[in-house]
């Protein structure tokens, strides 16, 4: 096609500029999918942590909370819920499997979780995948932990690795369990959700290491129980943070959560996790809309900068028009020849943008999936993503007839007239 050629020697011929106006769509264009793959990735990701799980039940008080402290260790639940409680749903004819969770301390920023076996048999992430060993074996003894990939990384644990935990959550506390410490007994697979954050230790040692504690407070110097008559003698457990449920069948779900939230010896809440999920994203829609915002305002800029590069060489193509013209290309052709350049540009430039996308996504993950444990999926693009793209190319064939209809009422006599 003759429009197609002209084109692309015209582009050839003015490459300098024609590389930078690519390069500024690239960029523009990689961040709006940069943008957008985080957001789905952060999705997807959130949605997978937790999966076959048709409860949470905690102490009363807000669903999102107890979604954020219970699967993504971010806060603190406000109550506990005693033993009893906990125990009497668990014995409850509709409930399949139960995993309480006993929360509140940490060791060097990671999370602690105190839990059962039945969280290495009834947890699931994603699709149903469950916390798989890859080293040791689930906590025995009374001072054993169990740890995730991260912190195994990080802080170069292995198996016999002795460590202590602190009170609280913070990365610095003033309040270590020294006199109580703990064995690594094994080491998680990488999982990509809190889970590799995380060390677990059973519910009897999460007691223990507050054995003689009064109302969060520390025993007196010399007054604690040494670590060897808590592992002669257990502690009860009196307390958990929370815990997950299973139900036998999914028509029990709603019955069982009417039931805990209307319970009158002591207040609990329970909620449904894909359904909290989605009342979390609709908080987090204006942050998202947001960023998606700033990244459309810079693909338009860098498509404006497209339209300032070619309106700009309509000057300095005053002639080349003009003996166009004279050898017979009519109106059509020169406005075609402009609109082929303005797409041209920004083919090449989303193309660009997608291959820089798809390069920082080989890059990154790995050290996204460590340090924030989000796993951005490697795919090809999605529906959304494709939909960006083709308003882009229209943007930019709708830009470039800009100059094309300057080019086109360009006259012959005007091309050919010196000025001076």
């Amino acid at each position: 096609m003759l429009a197609l050629k002209l084109a692309l020697k015209s582009l050839w011929n003015r490459r300098f500029a024609s590389t930078l106006t690519v390069v500024s769509i690239a960029l523009s264009v990689a961040l709006l999918l940069g943008v957008e793959r985080v957001r789905l990735g952060a999705r997807a990701g959130f949605a997978g942590t937790i999966s076959q799980t048709d409860l949470i039940v905690g102490a009363r008080g807000g669903a999102v909370p107890l979604l954020l402290s219970t699967v993504f260790h971010i806060g603190n639940a406000t109550n506990a819920v005693p033993y009893s409680a906990y125990a009497a749903i668990k014995a409850r004819p509709d409930v399949a499997w139960t995993i309480p969770l006993s929360l509140g301390d940490s060791h060097k920023g990671f999370r602690v979780v105190g839990t059962t076996e039945d969280f290495y048999q009834h947890y699931h992430y994603r699709r149903g995948e469950p916390p798989r060993l890859v080293l040791g074996h689930t906590p025995q003894a009374l001072f054993d932990v169990v740890i995730g990939s991260a912190v195994a990384t990080k802080l170069g644990y292995q198996l016999g690795s002795a460590l202590t935990l602190a009170h609280g959550v913070a990365e610095v506390s003033f309040q270590n369990h020294a006199d109580k410490p703990f064995n690594v007994c094994g080491i998680l697979a990488p999982t990509g959700t809190p889970i590799d954050r995380s060390l677990f230790i059973s519910l009897e040692g999460e007691e223990a290491i507050h054995a003689d504690w009064t109302d969060g407070a520390p025993p007196q110097s010399g007054h604690a129980t040494s670590a060897a008559a808590l592992i002669a003698q257990p502690p009860a457990v009196d307390e958990v943070t929370a815990f997950f449920v299973g139900a036998k069948s999914r028509g029990d779900t709603l019955t069982l959560q009417r039931d805990i939230n209307e319970t009158k010896a002591v207040a609990l809440t329970a909620v449904i996790p894909g359904v909290t999920l989605n009342e979390l994203w609709d908080l987090v829609a204006y942050g998202e809309n947001g960023l998606r915002l700033v990244s459309a305002c810079v693909v338009v800029v860098g498509l404006l900068g497209m339209l300032v590069s070619i309106y700009h060489s309509l000057s300095e193509r005053r002639r080349e028009m003009a003996i166009l013209r004279a050898i017979g290309a009519g109106p059509r052709l020169i406005v075609t020849l402009m609109v082929f350049e303005a797409g041209l540009l920004t083919i090449l430039g989303a193309a660009c943008g997608l291959i820089l996308v798809y390069v920082g996504l080989v890059l990154a993950q790995p050290y996204v999936e460590a340090q924030f444990g989000l796993l951005i999926p490697i795919q090809p693009p999605a529906s959304g993503e494709a939909g960006y793209l083709s308003a882009i190319f229209a943007l930019g064939l709708l830009l470039g007839a800009i100059p094309a209809w300057r080019a086109y009422r360009t006259t012959l006599h005007d091309g050919l007239t010196m000025r001076l």
